[in-house]
């Protein structure tokens, strides 16, 4: 694979890392939402099932930005040891000149 589409690619999972824990974040605090409601209506399934729930998505969470911190140092460092940014100049280069 050609090293600016390997970067790239590189940087869409990334950005699609971050969707994903931004997505996680979101499933937490609607179900904290859940559980407060439940406080005043006392429903005792959703009281018993709810926090073991919430762990799980909690734990989730914890995965996905381990493996996120992970791929984005990773992407980082590739773009830096293959100089992306040189090879984006001379693709631009490229692309307006016509090769």
């Amino acid at each position: 694979m050609e090293t600016l589409k390997k970067f790239e690619l590189m940087e869409k999972i990334v950005r699609e890392l971050e969707d994903l824990q931004n997505s996680q974040q979101a499933v937490i605090q609607k179900m904290g939402k859940i559980e407060v409601d439940n406080i005043e209506l006392g429903d005792k399934k959703l009281e018993q099932d709810l926090p073991d729930m919430h762990q799980r998505v909690a734990d989730n969470l914890d995965s996905i930005k381990s493996i996120l911190d992970y791929f984005a140092t990773k992407t980082e460092t590739f773009g830096s040891k293959n100089n992306v940014d040189e090879l984006k100049e001379r693709q631009a280069i490229n692309e307006a000149v016509g090769k």
